[in-house]
């Protein structure tokens, strides 16, 4: 038989490593599995240019590399955005999507307090380094949420492009136009991912919206997670058994390409 074929794309901050090692490691045998970094921090600032297409063109030229005709997708916050328009350029390569409470997932249906918050992440702009991470995170959870500080020490070298990579998601955000129709017309499974903690007028208002839109989707909430404690990083376990049943029901026949 042959192994399930997945690529993992991680958030705007942590690396791919950091962000999928324990999930890797619990998927176990028969999954064949690539944590790509992002396009974004190839090298020292955002590419000119950059967009979420950036990201989905470096997605198909790892599947190509390695032979894969077709594949399941998995991302999570900006990379679950990454995904999303993937989705909407590329259907017929992938057999299934998985997504970890993506960051965006396009302008359409917004709740009044989408909008609200949408207008919070524009005040981040202009912030210095440390105070926009601070922020930035502030606005990913529930008000009621502890977040705990920085590890005593440096930062880690990569931790230095992270402002400027955010903001780069955020200006893309704006503007780039993923088409509600071709979402849609995708009707292979999707599954979402949501902690019960994270912001509900960004997470779990995308959930509510996509779960309007495409036809094969299930939505699985961790209710004592949030954003920046994933279920993917704490519960590896958990959300790898949940995957390969999302990935044998694709690989059965049910929405296989």
């Amino acid at each position: 038989m042959e192994p399930v074929r997945v690529i993992l794309l991680p958030g705007s901050v942590l690396p791919a490593g950091p962000a999928y090692g324990g999930l890797l490691e619990a998927l176990g045998p028969g999954v064949e599995a690539v944590a790509k970094d992002l396009e974004l921090y190839a090298g020292d600032a955002p590419p000119p240019g950059w967009s979420l297409d950036t990201e989905a063109d470096g997605v198909l030229r790892e599947a190509d590399r390695r032979g894969w005709d077709t594949f399941h997708l998995v991302g999570y916050s900006g990379g679950g955005s990454a995904t999303l328009a993937l989705t909407a350029s590329h259907p017929e390569r992938l057999r299934s999507l998985a997504l970890l409470e993506p960051a965006w997932a396009g302008t359409w249906d917004w709740s009044p307090g989408h909008r609200e918050l949408w207008k919070k992440y524009d005040r981040l702009d202009g912030l210095p380094p440390e105070e926009f991470i601070t922020a930035f995170m502030r606005l990913g959870v529930r008000d009621d949420v502890f977040l705990p500080p920085p590890p005593p020490g440096p930062p880690p070298p990569w931790m230095a492009k992270r402002p400027a990579g955010i903001g780069a998601f955020i200006r893309t955000f704006k503007s780039y136009n993923l088409d509600r129709d071709r979402l849609a017309s995708f009707d292979r499974p999707v599954l979402f991912i949501l902690g019960g903690k994270s912001n509900p007028d960004d997470y779990a208002d995308n959930a509510r919206r996509l779960g309007q839109v495409f036809p094969d989707f299930r939505l699985e909430v961790f209710p004592d997670r949030h954003h920046f404690d994933p279920p993917h990083r704490i519960e590896p376990q958990r959300v790898a058994a949940l995957l390969r049943e999302h990935w044998a029901r694709a690989e059965a026949g049910r929405g296989e390409p």
